[in-house]
């Protein structure tokens, strides 16, 4: 065989032996890596771990290091251990543990000296900045700030060499020099630099880029300089001189800026050009000095976001003039000592429009994907040799012999693996060759899945397990055959004693008894294919006379299905209890529930059984057979339920059908009547109007508008309902029996919930149906008096208490909600378009076709409201379960009529405004310190706040008012900088 035969257990091939047979490479009995590839190469760099998202880390320690006179300042910066100061050397029981970040500086750059490792862990390092491993951080904020921390603590030491050391290599001056157009006077203010921050927006090559940073500006209109001289404000120029540079020139590209369409950051491919010489001396207000400077290193940032990617470094070493790219733990050697940007430029963004790249001629390069480039003052000393001090040596050997010493541990590990692997190796071979049994010889069956792992090195065997395999006679099960291999004895008994296990399976395992039952199994399936067609054949004939039986239609569409499932169940029942004597039980209470499912399951000719266990009286349901086709289905299904054709139907099924009827045709009578009796309430025009008290009575009375709803229904559909028996008034009553609602409320917002009866209306309610509590309004006037001046008495009176509760509740359920719609609508020139003006102009095909729908009457609206309130007809309002009541009995149309302008939001009332501004940014394309919002005249302007306290509530039409974009993009780009800071976004760890 080319492959193992699943099916065979005689078949041995393609279990895994191919690993073992032939001559095996030593390197194939481990799964360990060889040390040596840990080893440091002669004259190479040593890489750094990168811990998660420490890239941009790892690219400036290394381009520090490379810094000659920053890591010989370093060396000389003495020790806060005072064990080492004493010069006593180091415990040797004791592991260094730097205390400030000048110790772990330098212990990290003696390592990436002298280490013997490949790659170090600056683990130390970044929990000692209170870095965040798994967040990236803005790379040149890191640089910026790690710049201020290391000055502010060498600024500590005594040795000058030492303490002025960032100030010498990458501090510079330059002054803001402002001129007064109408006296010349000159105004000058003097400050430092790392680092030149250099716009690359709609510029080529970085000398453009260094030209606009020196740029002059004018200063005219709201800009003007207040000129001391003059004594008023005046027209001016202002910009930029550079006065000094420092011996490392730190340029930032801005390659990372803020996108007022989105509100985040992006990144700019844009590509600039660099040559390898900089003359920065056209550029100085002093032309005298030398300003020649060559490139040192490039960072370059892989990726098309600006809050992702990976990070490397391009540096040239100060001592050889070679060009490396540091990437993370692997380190590269550029070859020729030229600086090879392309393959670096082919990881930005996939477009069809990409920018082609320029062609740069010898000694220049051209990047899109570089963020800062350093420069060194170009000078004919030769590079300093910086030599590791004794005690930071004496730490480093310490952990070259820790190295040492894991190299020998693994070394040893693969020698010892490898001997067992030999060993196996001939073991295994052997075996392989006497592991078929041969014809008349004793065999045993072993699991094929056991086989595999013994074969399979990287797993050890564990115990032979073949209880998976046995029948409920804990014998070899007949369908276990497939996943089964028969193996000769001899094997087998050495497989026993190395491994243990069991239970054997010899020649005598096989169960007879589960192959018997299989058998007659597949010989009654084939019976039933067989019967299955005679009885076909047999309902095609038509039964005549009372001979036959009734046999349900759904039975016989799927009799056979029935009947292949019983003759499955004992398979399956040996299934089960083999299942439970080898552990595999199922859980008690999911056996009881499947017990349950298949007990809730019809078995055949029930479906013709009423719930009083005799025939149903639904002839469509049923039909007869033949007395042949019945006996046929008989010796399948021997305890169905029996029904000849003669059988006479349930008589309670009976009466209960007639007394359905008669219901029906009862409560058709009882709507008309009533229909017929409260002509007004069935239609809302008849009915009177608290806004408008009608002249020809002084006392209405007060239902339930849900009572009404419910009767309607009832009186349209009086066989699909369920007839109204009480007038339920009790759920607008408070606990104590007092009026939930004021005489103005019941005017206004809660019109919805009550209906007005006339007196004469009032009688005949009473006798239809059963009242629990009487409302009752009166109106009462001194004659000659003006009717606007009437007073209005309810019966039973208001209870203040639960009024002011509900009240209470209800404001409190406005600042609750969760998923609501508000709208926000953008204020054009101080002017609103108003949304009453013409609302049908306003309002979109879709929104009028709702609001008619709202405006149909109560008892049409919405038939599965109406279904899933049908139950609830008595329903109790208390100032705790008003709001439910509402929600659940009455459907009232408070949806905002969204205008031309507006845009619907989704909000809910414990998110802040901040988040709100940024749906609105997003909607409206307006960043969020641009937008000015205000909510009926009041101005919201606390970020940090809810909108639930701020008033904000569902359908709240809010007003934006858009500030013009202001031009300055890089002043708005270190506002959103500052922010994210503030926000948790930034580097926090100064």
């Amino acid at each position: 065989c080319r492959r193992n035969c699943r099916g065979n257990p005689n078949c041995l091939v393609g279990i895994g032996e191919h690993v073992w047979l032939g001559e095996i490479d030593e390197n194939s009995f481990h799964n360990i890596d060889d040390p040596n590839c840990e080893r440091r190469k002669k004259n190479a760099f040593v890489g750094l771990t990168n811990l998660g998202a420490t890239c941009y880390v790892n690219t400036f320690l290394q381009m520090w290091f490379l810094n000659l006179e920053l890591r010989q300042a370093l060396y000389l910066c003495p020790s806060a251990n005072c064990e080492y100061a004493a010069g006593e050397g180091i415990p040797k029981d004791k592991d260094y543990e730097p205390q400030t970040i000048c110790e772990h500086l330098q212990y990290l750059f003696a390592l990436l000296q002298n280490s013997k490792r490949r790659y170090i862990d600056p683990s130390g390092f970044v929990k000692a900045l209170g870095l965040d491993t798994g967040q990236q951080q803005d790379a040149q904020e890191f640089s910026k700030l790690f710049m201020s921390l290391l000055e502010d603590t060498l600024s500590k030491q005594k040795n000058p060499d030492v303490r002025n050391i960032v100030q010498k290599q990458f501090c510079g001056e330059y002054a803001y020099v402002t001129v007064c157009n109408q006296c010349g006077r000159e105004s000058k203010l003097v400050s430092k630099f790392y680092e030149l921050e250099l716009n690359i927006q709609g510029h080529k090559q970085l000398t453009d880029c260094i030209t606009e940073f020196l740029k002059e500006e004018k200063l005219e209109g709201d800009n003007r300089y207040f000129c001391e001289t003059c004594q008023s404000k005046q027209n001016a120029t202002r910009k930029i001189r550079l006065l000094s540079l420092p011996c490392t020139l730190n340029l930032q590209l801005m390659r990372f800026v803020f996108d007022r369409q989105t509100g985040h950051k992006k990144k700019l491919n844009t590509y600039i050009g660099f040559s390898e010489l900089l003359d920065m001396e056209p550029f100085m207000e002093q032309k005298n000095g030398v300003y020649v400077y060559e490139l040192s290193a490039v960072l370059i940032h892989r990726g098309v976001s600006a809050y992702s990617g990976h990070y490397i470094a391009h540096v040239k070493d100060p001592q050889t003039g070679e060009w490396y790219k540091f990437n993370d733990e692997d380190i590269e050697k550029m070859e020729g000592k030229k600086l090879q940007l392309g393959i670096e430029e082919d990881l930005a963004e996939p477009s069809k429009a990409q920018t082609r790249k320029p062609k740069c001629g010898k000694g220049t390069h051209c990047s899109r994907n570089a963020y800062m480039l350093v420069y060194r003052l170009q000078t004919r000393e030769k590079s300093l040799t910086v030599e590791v001090p004794a005690f930071l040596q004496e730490l480093v050997e310490r952990d070259n012999c820790k190295f040492e010493e894991w190299c020998n541990e693994m070394a040893e590990m693969r020698k010892q693996s490898v001997a067992r692997g030999k060993i196996k190796h001939e073991e295994v071979k052997e075996l392989y060759k006497r592991l078929p049994a041969e014809a008349g010889s004793p065999y045993d069956f072993i699991s094929l899945e056991w086989l595999q792992k013994w074969l399979d090195e990287s797993t050890p065997p564990k115990p032979i397990d073949n209880t998976a395999c046995l029948c409920a006679h804990g014998k070899l099960h007949p369908d276990k055959i497939s996943i089964m291999k028969r193996i000769s004895e001899y094997v087998a008994d050495f497989f026993y004693r190395r491994y243990g296990g069991g239970p054997r399976l010899n020649v005598k395992a096989l169960c007879k008894d589960c192959v018997v039952e299989r058998c007659r199994i597949l010989r009654l399936k084939n019976q039933l294919n067989e019967d299955y067609k005679t009885v076909t054949n047999l309902l095609k004939i038509t039964v005549k006379g009372n001979d036959g039986f009734w046999v349900g239609k759904a039975s016989l569409r799927s009799w056979r299905q029935l009947a292949l499932e019983q003759l499955n169940e004992q398979d399956e029942d040996a299934e089960h209890s083999n299942g439970k004597m080898n552990g595999n039980a199922q859980n008690k209470d999911e056996s009881n529930e499947e017990k349950r499912e298949e007990e809730e399951e019809l078995n055949f000719n029930e479906d013709i059984v009423c719930p009083h266990g005799d025939l149903c009286i639904s002839e469509n349901e049923r039909r007869v057979v033949s007395k042949e086709a019945w006996e046929k289905l008989k010796q399948y299904f021997p305890k169905a339920p029996e029904f000849p054709n003669n059988k006479e139907c349930c008589s309670q099924c009976k009466i209960l059908e007639r007394e359905g009827e008669e219901n029906e045709a009862l409560h058709k009578m009882m709507a008309s009547e009533q229909k017929t009796s409260l002509q007004n309430l069935f239609h809302d025009k008849c009915r009177p109007c608290l806004g408008s008290w009608p002249q020809e009575t002084d006392e209405l009375y007060i239902v339930s508008q849900f009572f009404v709803e419910e009767w309607r229904k009832f009186v349209r559909r009086p066989t699909r309902c369920s007839p109204v028996s009480s007038v339920g008034n009790s759920a607008l009553l408070c606990p104590h029996g007092g009026l939930m609602f004021t005489y103005a409320s019941m005017t206004k917002e809660d019109s919805k919930l009550i209906a007005l009866i006339w007196p004469s209306e009032w009688e005949r309610i009473q006798k239809l149906f059963v009242v629990d509590h009487v409302i009752k309004i009166t109106r009462t006037q001194a004659a000659g008096v003006d009717p606007e001046s009437a007073h209005y008495v309810s019966e039973p009176k208001l209870c203040p208490e639960c009024r002011e509760g509900l009240l209470c509740q209800q404001q409190r359920d406005l600042r609750e909600y969760t998923q609501a719609t508000i709208y926000i609508h953008k204020v054009v020139d101080n002017k609103k378009v108003m949304k009453d003006a013409a609302p049908e102009l306003n309002m979109s095909s879709s929104e009028a076709e709702e609001e008619r729908e709202e405006n149909k009457p109560e008892g049409e609206q919405d038939p599965d409201f109406n279904q899933a309130n049908g139950g609830a007809k008595r329903q109790k309002i208390s100032h705790q379960n008003y709001v439910a009541y509402q929600k659940q009995g009455i459907r009232r149309s408070t949806r905002h009529r969204k205008v031309r302008g507006e845009k619907a939001l989704l909000v809910s009332a414990n998110q802040t405004l901040k988040e709100l501004k940024i749906q609105i940014m997003h909607a409206f394309s307006v960043a969020p310190f641009d937008q000015n919002l205000s909510i009926d005249g009041k101005i919201l302007s606390d970020d940090t706040a809810t909108l639930g306290s701020l008033g904000v509530i569902p359908e709240s039409v809010i007003l934006l008012k858009a500030d013009e974009p202001i031009a300055d993009y890089a002043a708005m780009d270190d506002v959103m900088q500052g922010e994210a800071g503030g926000g948790g976004k930034g580097v926090v760890f100064f």
